[in-house]
């Protein structure tokens, strides 16, 4: 295991003189959560999840959390295989048009909500009009030629589009394209429904009980309509478990079974792995493409100066990072599109290399030097309170940024603090944190980056308030463009501005994991991973 004074020497291993230590961010040690009485033996799956989302409807929250829950209560209109081809889920079938502008969705009948209203395409028509399209934050690029949604009877629905869009039928499953009972929130703001925290589905499990703080419940739907796919276990018990300590002990004892996120501190993760009782699956999230990132408020004066940005992004060692702080689950982003996305991905783009001296020469340029005591600009960090991996995070890139004279302040924040501060006031200077950059850069670049993607109040949406007009023109001919010659060059167009310009610094390309007891099977094997319905999962 590194130590914490090795972690900061390597923080600062370019610097002199050597830098002092930094004293970690105040933290508490919870106890386990209590849970609720559960049956007896395997009737019961006792998981994790880190941390507490605001909600439980993917369709609105889109963190981890969130959507590793969420999925075991609503179905998608399609699923998809191990190749990720879309298979029938809601939707028993479909044809599309020579055109692919128009695409019929010929619906289940036996699917009813879970209070035993049957679902039918207006439920699909409001999700994605007035819910995807309008709150979803990746949903306005997705469906941005999505024009209409027709309903000829209570079991077809006809998505009619200006243009094809391809990337489309990477979204359509229920971790990403929800849909929601349109009898349950018609006439009220979506973002604000109270059945976001006790949802109504239509997928194998029914949501029972949120203990704030202490544990979600999910039971088996016995009305379930996919008889060959109804779930093993009676019970899932997601369990609210803070400290990163506590959780080990858990999953040691045999009281956790699943942990689908970082839910150990990585040098224990790495004694897990060695330990037969225990199945660690690393590339569980690789289909969501992750990749870490130091954003900026351009709102704000200092990084409203290219300079900044650019000697930030210099003083960064993002090697070391990736060995150090991620322990080699990750390596040096090059950009908004993991490397190994070859397909969409531009090999000669700017790069900031590790470089304090020119950081440091940039900010002289810039106009910001050294104070009598040696801090040119003082600026916060909300890093993303998912775990400690990003506090540490946080901490690696704080002693690096005070070698060149940047003063950075962690300001430690909880999941709705976080989320009203960065994605609804914009009360921040900078954030450590992570996106997934999905299938095509459609689905979930493209909002990082879009002037139409900052919207108050939408999570993971542009919290940056970057907004230029040929960024734009770029994300909106790659949203339209259906021609995968014709579209490249607007993907390789954003690319190289979002390089140029560093509105945000791209960190890591991620490798998530997800651990389980080796006594249990049945987890997806297709590339959504732990973004997957726990339907299939039984003892083994």
């Amino acid at each position: 295991m590194i130590t914490r004074r090795q972690f900061f020497q390597f923080a600062v291993a370019a610097a002199a003189p050597v830098l002092p230590g930094m004293a970690a961010l105040p933290g508490v040690a919870f106890a386990a959560s209590p849970t609720p009485q559960t049956a007896a033996g395997h009737d019961v799956l006792q998981a994790v999840i880190v941390p507490e989302p605001a909600g439980w409807v993917a369709g609105l929250n889109i963190s981890n959390p969130a959507v590793i829950v969420s999925v075991n209560i609503f179905d998608g209109l399609v699923t998809y295989d191990d190749a990720f081809h879309p298979v029938p889920q809601l939707a028993q079938s479909w044809t599309e048009s020579a055109d692919h502008r128009t695409i019929t969705f010929n619906l289940r009948k036996d699917v009813k909500w879970h209070d035993g209203h049957p679902f039918t395409s207006a439920d699909v028509q409001y999700s994605l009009m007035e819910v995807t399209k309008r709150f979803h934050p990746r949903g306005n690029a997705t469906f941005a030629t999505l024009e209409a949604v027709d309903t000829p009877d209570d079991h077809t629905a006809v998505f009619r589009f200006t243009s094809p869009v391809p990337a489309v039928w990477s979204a359509l499953g229920g971790y990403e394209t929800q849909i929601l009972p349109k009898h349950l929130y018609a006439g009220s703001p979506p973002l604000t429904n109270p059945l976001n925290a006790h949802p109504v589905g239509n997928g194998p499990y029914v949501f029972n009980e949120w203990a704030r703080g202490n544990y979600v419940v999910l039971e088996r739907n016995p009305d379930y309509w996919d008889r060959q796919n109804s779930p093993h276990f009676e019970r899932i018990v997601f369990r609210i478990i803070p400290d990163e300590g506590t959780r080990l002990t858990a999953l040691e004892s045999g009281d956790l079974r699943y942990a689908p996120t970082d839910a150990v501190a990585l040098p224990d993760l790495a004694r897990l792995r060695t330990d037969a009782r225990f199945v660690v699956s690393s590339h569980v999230f690789d289909g969501i493409a992750p990749i870490s990132f130091f954003d900026f408020n351009l709102r704000r004066k200092p990084f409203q100066d290219l300079r900044v940005r650019q000697a930030i992004a210099h003083a960064i060692n993002r090697d070391a990072l990736a060995k150090v702080v991620w322990y080699g689950l990750a390596k040096p982003a090059q950009g908004p599109i993991p490397s190994y996305q070859t397909r969409f991905f531009k090999p000669d783009l700017p790069q900031y290399n590790y470089d304090p001296a020119h950081a440091e020469a940039l900010l002289d340029a810039a106009g910001f030097h050294r104070g009598a005591d040696g801090v040119r600009v003082r600026i916060n960090n909300l890093p993303l309170p998912f775990g400690n991996q990003y506090v540490l995070t946080a901490q690696f890139i704080q002693a690096q940024l005070r070698h060149i004279g940047v003063e950075l302040t962690l300001v430690p924040t909880d999941v709705p603090t976080f989320n009203r501060r960065v994605y609804a006031d914009y009360d921040f200077d900078t954030t450590v944190n992570w996106y997934a950059a999905f299938a095509d850069p459609q689905l979930g670049v493209t909002r990082r980056y879009w002037s139409k993607a900052i919207k108050p109040g939408s999570t993971s949406s542009n919290a940056t308030g970057y907004a230029t007009p040929e960024m734009d023109r770029a994300i909106e001919g790659l949203v339209t463009v259906s021609d995968p010659v014709a579209r490249k060059p607007f993907i390789d167009q954003l690319q190289q501005i979002a390089q140029e310009q560093v509105p945000s610094v791209n960190l890591l390309e991620l490798h998530f994991y997800a651990i389980h007891a080796a006594s249990l099977n049945g987890f997806s094997n297709t590339p959504m991973g732990a973004y997957s319905s726990l339907a299939s999962v039984r003892d083994a």
